[in-house]
């Protein structure tokens, strides 16, 4: 059987995103303060040493992770 490499499931999630209509919701701040939280939680994640030596999809979990604990969640918009 193939392996599929992580760069692979990258693409592949960045895809599935770009088709679906979804966004990032804080209960108690406005949407462009998404970035520089996003921003903030990508810094620090950078900095887990266990994560430095991981796959990029790995990072971009724990990132997506991280805006969640500050209050971000995604949700599908209403068409």
């Amino acid at each position: 059987m193939r392996k599929i490499s992580g760069w692979s499931l990258v693409v592949v999630g960045f895809l599935l995103t770009a088709c679906s209509s979804t966004e990032w919701v804080h209960p108690n701040k406005p949407g462009d303060a998404f970035t520089s939280d996003y921003n903030k939680c990508q810094q620090d994640v950078s900095r887990d040493p266990k994560l430095q030596q991981g796959l990029q999809v790995l990072l971009l979990n724990a990132t997506e992770r991280c805006v969640q604990k500050e209050g971000w969640r995604l949700i599908e918009r209403e068409k």
